[in-house]
């Protein structure tokens, strides 16, 4: 087997095969079953010209079709300024990557001081690590966090109005880690403080992880969520969009202990699901929980001001089997992304996104119920996204939608058809949209 961009030769490869006790390079696919091993010539083309190749992917990217989205349930259609790609295009930038010799990349030390200061202060937290790879698994390592926090408790209660994929690798990481998850229930769609109650009544909770704004849309009242947990020894997590903290009360403002979401909300493309970035944020008191890397600001010794890794857990490294996590690596060029955003729009400017996704949710909202077609299931403060009752069928509200191209009418586990409307909706947008359901 030789390959003209491998660097290894015959010799190196037999060198390597003889050190690990391998006759051949199929000797270690000498486990997998026939049947999966793909045997024929592969369906490759021939060499082509650079021309070539770019009419190649113009003919491929012909056939995706542009949809208009109304539809959220975790992923969200926000503006982003123009500027951002090019930003992110610099030869600086484009490369970035978590670094090994931290010191010297200072300008990626900078950018990541930026991002964490922007999380802290927009959740209300006082510290914030060096981002995650997505808000599930951010959510995850926080229910990971709370554990190690709270020590001899046992269990980790999740409101049932948490994302429904967000619930899913929760359960998944508890699963492998022999971690106790217990749900809270709703009701009217806002986290059942009673149930609460009774769940901390067995002495073994660490913490709950309920959202700020849940699966349903709806901006969920924490009131006396955080002293009800703290008299029991337990912390509040919140499930946080960062968009939407900046017309919202925050994480800190309801006494949360330890923030984390995802920040696709500032302005990052669908991009047909990712790469997206999770944020991870506490209070001062939990820091050398933190997982993964913080970076922090120092004086170098010139005095001049200098970017460091201030803290990261030794048990990543040398005691991996004693880690609360082994998570060391992040999505840095994503976190790149979402800092520029909040530079450019600023306070206001987010105050202006929710604004606008108010006034366009809102009007969905009354639109679809005017068509008699759908009837309100909860009668709750919703700022984007909102669930509804139909007598339609779901599945055939979405294939008609998507005739004339818009991507909406999502079904729920409950059954109910959510939808959303962020500032990129237009009222002719609304109207296509309503025309099509006229029309069932």
């Amino acid at each position: 087997m030789s390959f003209a961009f491998f660097p290894h030769t015959d010799e190196d490869i037999r060198l390597m095969l003889e050190r690990i006790g391998a006759n051949s390079l199929d000797d270690l696919y000498a486990d997998l079953p026939n049947q999966v091993i793909y045997t024929q010539e592969y369906d490759l083309p021939s060499a082509h010209s650079e021309e070539e190749i770019r009419a190649r992917f113009a003919q491929l990217e012909s056939k995706n079709t542009p949809l208009t989205v109304f539809a959220g349930c975790g992923a969200y259609d926000h503006y982003a300024p123009s500027v951002i790609p090019y930003l992110l295009q610099r030869s600086e930038f484009i490369t970035a990557y978590t670094p090994y010799q931290a010191e010297i990349a200072q300008g990626t030390l900078r950018y990541i001081f930026e991002f964490q200061s922007m999380i802290a202060s927009i959740t209300g937290m006082d510290c914030a690590n060096a981002s995650m790879y997505d808000g599930a698994t951010a959510a995850a390592e926080a229910v990971m966090m709370a554990l190690a926090c709270t020590r001899k408790k046992t269990r980790v209660l999740v409101a049932e109005t948490i994302p429904d994929a967000v619930r899913k690798v929760i359960e998944t990481y508890a699963k492998y880690k022999g971690i106790q998850i217990g749900f809270v229930s709703h009701v009217e769609g806002n986290t059942d403080i009673a149930h609460l109650q009774q769940e901390l009544s067995s002495g073994d909770v660490a913490a709950l992880l309920v959202p700020c704004l849940n699966k349903y849309g709806i901006i969920e009242d924490l009131t006396g969520f955080a002293e009800v947990l703290h008299e029991k020894k337990a912390l509040l997590m919140n499930y946080a969009d960062p968009s939407a903290l900046a017309v919202i009360k925050t994480p800190g403002e309801w006494g949360a202990d330890i923030t984390c979401g995802d920040a696709q909300t500032l302005g990052m493309p669908l991009n047909f699901g990712g790469p997206y970035v999770g944020f991870l944020a506490c209070r001062k008191e939990w820091v050398r929980k933190l997982p993964g890397r913080i970076v922090g600001a120092t004086h170098d010794v010139d005095g001049k001001r200098a970017f460091v890794l201030t803290l990261q857990a030794r048990e990543q490294h040398i005691r991996r089997e004693k880690a609360n996590s082994n998570i060391c690596s992040n999505q840095s060029l994503m976190a790149l992304y979402v800092t520029i955003y909040m530079a450019l729009m600023g306070p206001e400017g987010l105050k202006q996104v929710n604004d606008m996704c108010y006034g366009a949710a809102h009007e969905l909202y009354d639109r679809l119920l005017q068509t008699g077609r759908f009837t309100p299931v909860f009668h709750k403060p919703f700022l984007k996204e909102f669930v509804l009752q139909t007598d339609l069928n779901i599945a055939t509200l979405q294939d008609e939608l998507l005739k004339v191209g818009i991507f909406g009418a999502l079904k729920t586990e409950e059954g109910y058809v959510s939808f959303c409307a962020t500032e990129r909706r237009t009222p002719e947008e609304i109207d296509k949209l309503i025309q099509v359901i006229q029309k069932m």
